[in-house]
């Protein structure tokens, strides 16, 4: 359904998703366009049912709000590509932080950790219809997971979910149930994700977002393998 972000009475965005994790939703949303830094920043947060959708209104520290009204657009939510609504390339291939964390990941437990995904995305299993966004760490297995219709609304709700969790993603591996498009890794890099292992392949731009960022991109995680495109460093292969 439509889901509508309404900043300090002003509306943001409006983005076609599935209903649950709002809360999550709104804050990893938040973090993920670098309209805020963390969930501090969020004075209050409510979330309206309406006839047309869900209205979650989200007030902001005075200097964050502040910030937000200068550079306040309405745009569409990303939908085939992503990027829909934007209103130039400067918006599409935004500034982004570089991701310096050195956590490595073994192969064998990457593999091991996309197969231990699968049963735990409860809606899919009951739909086959929505991807999933989860952190996986190393000696703790994966310590959240989120769905969606959408790839980049699952990973907003990720974000959202380890914000709230007080969790770093910069202590493992982000899964995602899809393949990699830029807006991903921008996402990624928001939140100071150094890998993002993903079922499917990535795009070109994708991966030269992520070699620019700093982030390894991981693709076709399967039961059989998997390919490292990007920063290799972190992915340990010796048995």
């Amino acid at each position: 359904m439509a889901v509508a972000f309404v900043y300090d009475a002003g509306s943001e965005a409006v983005m076609m998703a599935t209903p649950a994790d709002l809360e999550d939703f709104a804050v990893g949303f938040s973090i993920t366009e670098g309209i805020i830094v963390g969930r501090s920043e969020i004075r209050n947060l409510e979330i309206a049912p309406l006839p047309t959708g869900v209205e979650v209104r989200i007030w902001l520290a005075r200097d964050r709000g502040e910030a937000l009204a200068a550079r306040r657009r309405t745009r569409a939510g990303p939908t085939g590509c992503g990027l829909c609504g934007v209103e130039s390339l400067a918006d599409a291939l935004r500034a982004l932080p570089f991701v310096a964390s050195e956590q490595t990941v073994s192969a064998i437990d990457l593999v091991a950790a996309m197969k231990a995904l699968a049963p735990r995305q409860s809606l899919n299993l009951a739909t086959r219809a929505v991807h999933a966004a989860a952190l996986f760490v190393p000696g703790g297995g994966i310590v959240a997971v989120r769905e969606d219709v959408g790839r980049h609304n699952a990973l907003d709700k990720l974000a959202g979910a380890l914000a709230r969790l007080e969790r770093s993603a910069a202590d493992g591996a982000v899964l995602i149930t899809s393949r990699v498009s830029v807006e991903l890794v921008q996402k990624a890099a928001m939140i100071g994700a150094p890998i993002l292992a993903a079922v499917s392949a990535p795009t070109a731009l994708a991966l030269r977002t992520a070699e620019a960022t700093g982030i390894t991109i991981v693709g076709i995680v399967r039961d059989d393998g998997l390919e490292v495109f990007t920063h290799p460093r972190r992915i340990i292969t010796s048995l």
